[in-house]
């Protein structure tokens, strides 16, 4: 499976849209899912503190949803702080279980392999 970062890219250079940007489950699915990790305290000060949740342990959240995402689940999304998304975020692959089960939470139908 390709990483996030590659499909974007690639549908950038193809002119495709990423699966991603049509989604947006994996950002709404839990307020405990997009959790810092320690790994990069320098990586995490770049992320603005008006995204951060009170605990410093991860990105705030409006109910399920991460405060740093716009537009509507399912339809056209966006991360307003993308090229600097924590660890977590990063890792969600198009495809992968995680993805999986946050499409089906949102009813969305799961990514089948072109």
């Amino acid at each position: 499976m390709k990483k996030t970062e590659d499909v974007e890219s690639s549908a950038a250079t193809t002119g495709t849209e990423s699966p991603c940007q049509a989604c947006g489950a994996c950002c709404s699915y839990s307020s405990n899912w997009p959790r810092f990790t320690i790994k990069d305290d320098a990586a995490l000060d770049l992320i603005p503190e008006k995204f951060v949740n009170e605990r410093l342990s991860g990105m705030r959240c409006e109910g399920d949803r991460c405060s740093a995402l716009s537009g509507k689940i399912g339809v056209k999304t966006s991360c307003g702080i993308y090229p600097i998304r924590p660890e977590v975020c990063r890792t969600c692959m198009p495809g992968d279980p995680e993805c999986e089960m946050a499409r089906r939470r949102h009813g969305l139908p799961v990514l089948v392999a072109s």
